[in-house]
């Protein structure tokens, strides 16, 4: 029997409910929003999709229904406004999740904890933290939604298919991440082969990518989409055991050289198991740079919210 507990019924979390009963064989899903009304509804919505993707016990609950959960997802924060960074959004969304994590530990809840709300680094190392859960068995959704933009960006500007492109963003979900464009591979050719992707065009593709989120948020309020499909593929591989590969906020333990304790954006293994393994990928030396300017960020941000 296979069982998520989503912790936030906003924009994310209600399609990534309904992104999950489409994509994975799920036996129950439960629901749980501080707006009590609006989980009854949307499971009510939600249960109309199951006769065309098989049936799905979907209820709202409290986090006491965590306690037999194979994934808890926590979707639950406040979103970002037009002109904020999401680092702005730190000691807000750091008293919600506190207000979230032991209840759902003290509930006798053993299963993975995935977390996508913002600042994700910040959010998914204190979730660790709070909950004392080990390492693997905390993941954030990291750069892969950046990574996912970036290939997009990509697929345009040398017009192919975005499936045929290979590249990450890695670091912080937010201003200090970084474009890993001298590893990257387009068909199969490394990205710095082709000629049209000059210094300067390149740099405008680092600013696109990063500037789309809050372009999106002014013009419809919230990005939600791309998130929630990329936290229905983690579910999806936890709990079918699918090993997949992506740029998460997974734990440091002295990958690139960072000494510092907290999760950032970077390759990961995941399945049933949570995080079954951190790649460490290869970096040139100005990326490295880049990638331990943005964890001592994180950790300069985290030295001012961990008790």
């Amino acid at each position: 029997m296979s069982k998520v507990l989503l912790v936030g019924d906003g924009a994310v979390g209600s399609t990534f409910a309904n992104d999950l009963i489409q994509n994975t064989k799920l036996d129950e899903l439960v629901i749980c929003d501080v707006v009590k009304d609006r989980p009854l509804g949307d499971s009510m919505d939600l249960e109309d999709v199951t006769p065309f993707t098989g049936s799905v016990n979907i209820h709202a609950g409290e986090y006491s229904d965590a306690k037999d959960a194979d994934v808890v997802v926590i979707t639950a924060g406040i979103p970002r406004k037009p002109g904020e960074t999401r680092l702005d959004l730190v000691n807000k969304n750091v008293k919600i999740l506190k207000s979230i994590v032991k209840p759902v530990v003290d509930s006798g809840f053993n299963g993975i904890f995935v977390v996508s709300a913002n600042p994700v680094d910040i959010l998914t190392t204190l979730t660790q933290k709070l909950s004392g859960f080990p390492k693997n068995k905390v993941i954030g959704t990291g750069t892969s939604l950046d990574s996912a933009r970036l290939r997009v960006e990509l697929a345009k500007k040398l017009n192919v298919k975005v499936e045929d492109v290979n590249a990450y963003v890695l670091g912080e979900h937010g201003d200090t991440s970084f474009e890993n464009f001298d590893e990257a591979l387009v068909a199969g050719k490394a990205l710095t082969s082709y000629s049209e992707m000059t210094s300067d065009v390149l740099t405008a593709i680092e600013s696109d990518v990063r500037k789309k989120g809050g372009e999106i948020i002014a013009k419809k309020g919230a990005t939600f989409y791309g998130v929630a499909m990329m936290l229905a593929q983690i579910v999806k591989a936890i709990l079918e055991n699918k090993e997949i590969c992506l740029p998460l906020s997974a734990p440091i333990t002295g990958e690139y050289n960072i000494e510092h304790d907290l999760y950032l954006g970077t390759p990961a293994v995941i399945n049933a198991n949570g995080i079954s393994h951190v790649i460490e990928a290869k970096l040139s030396e100005n990326e490295l740079k880049k990638m331990k300017n943005s964890a001592d960020k994180m950790q300069e941000v985290l030295a001012g919210v961990v008790d």
